[in-house]
């Protein structure tokens, strides 16, 4: 079956990790007890405070919260919650310019390429929606929100189950298989491929392995040549900004 829609993730496929983790995740620590402490009444963060108590203890004091949600920062959780309050923090952050969202060149060139062939774009990353919308939209390459037709995160669904990817396919009203899924990550991969989706695995900084359980690419370059949707080289429009 062709090929009609591309799903990305975001860390390791079309933004450096270095990004995530030493940039979004040590911004919103720092500024997160602050914010709370100047934004606890307004009704989203209030939701997203009251959502992280539900997880806790219903007489957890918001200071309570935020030492819960500075633990979770640095294991690396992916709780609803504090995803929603780093997203909140970042849109101020990319708001007043102490972000730009990282995106690889090949990534916002090759975006910018299968969107113009019409083929639909999505994209599922364990940051919320409101942090990916932020990150595409505040780009070295411009405002590529444009370029997508949906945005999912782990609402949808763990990213290592197949139901999560099936549940993409009937919100793109596509089947699976004529979908395909990047990632850096083998385990979302085993997840999308039993969904039913094609796959190939992103390995930026070292060379792919014929033998491994998923087609291999260092970038989206290969990418598009390993799963045939290269008929448009590139656009010369993706120039940094």
């Amino acid at each position: 079956m062709a090929l009609r829609a591309v799903v990305t993730d975001i860390e390791g496929t079309t933004s450096a990790l270095a990004f995530v983790h030493e940039t979004l995740f040590p911004y919103a620590r720092e500024r997160l007890a602050g914010f709370v402490a100047t934004r606890g009444a307004d009704p989203a963060v209030r939701a997203a405070l009251d959502e992280a108590r539900a997880l806790l203890d219903a007489a957890a004091t918001d200071g309570d919260v935020v030492r819960a949600m500075i633990e979770w920062i640095d294991a690396d959780r992916k709780i609803a919650p504090l995803k929603a309050l780093q997203g909140m923090i970042w849109e101020e952050g990319y708001r007043n310019g102490a972000l730009r969202g990282h995106l690889y060149e090949d990534a916002a060139r090759r975006l910018r390429a299968w969107h113009a062939q019409g083929l639909w774009l999505y994209v599922f990353s364990s940051g919320s929606v409101q942090a990916q919308r932020l990150l595409f939209a505040h780009t070295g390459y411009g405002d590529l929100t444009g370029l997508f037709s949906g945005f999912f995160d782990t609402r949808t669904g763990p990213k290592r189950e197949a139901e999560s990817y099936r549940a993409i396919a009937r919100a793109a009203a596509l089947p699976p298989a004529a979908m395909l899924f990047l990632s850096d990550t083998r385990e979302e991969l085993d997840a999308a491929r039993a969904a039913g989706m094609a796959t190939v695995w992103l390995v930026r900084g070292r060379a792919p392995d014929p033998g491994a359980a998923h087609p291999q690419a260092a970038d989206f370059d290969a990418a598009a040549r390993l799963a045939g949707l290269e008929d448009t080289a590139g656009d010369p429009g993706a120039t940094a900004g």
